[in-house]
């Protein structure tokens, strides 16, 4: 399912009444659910490529969460998409662990809906952790990295 239907869809039910929606095509299955009438955004379950397995997305463990606050500023992302951590495929990544970076300096980039969106440190320091991997589809408010 492309990423245009897909935000369509999570706008739809963000918007409505109803609390789950469920679609299944050819090439997936989405499942998007309401988890709080005053959130932002419902999270939503997707199917990758055909050879994978239908898999859920969901935001790192609450312990992670709590190691995150106690050990750094926590880098997260502000929108649904795929995260990349160089601008080209090839390419050197943009940050790695022990990088210094600046508040407003590109530390990754996010595509979504055929976008490539750089995303910024807004937080000055080194990067102590990565926490996605390259190609990993992410959602909004994830942790993408710790830095100290």
């Amino acid at each position: 399912m492309d990423l245009r239907k897909l935000k369509t869809l999570i706008d739809l039910v963000s918007e409505s009444n109803i609390s789950e929606l469920e679609i299944t095509e050819a090439d997936g299955k989405v499942r998007i659910v309401k988890a709080d009438p005053h959130a932002a955004a419902p999270s939503y379950v997707t199917a990758p490529p055909a050879a994978r397995p239908l898999a859920e997305v969901t935001p790192p463990p609450a312990t992670i969460a709590a190691e995150v606050v106690a050990t750094g500023h926590t880098v997260k992302s502000p929108m649904v998409g795929t995260f990349y951590r160089s601008s080209s495929p090839g390419s050197k990544p943009l940050v790695d662990i022990g990088s210094e970076v600046k508040e407003g300096e590109a530390v990754c980039i996010i595509e979504a809906m055929k976008i490539m969106n750089e995303i910024e440190a807004d937080h000055s320091g080194r990067i102590t952790r990565i926490l996605c991997e390259n190609g990993q589809a992410v959602e909004y408010g994830q942790p993408l990295f710790i830095v100290e």
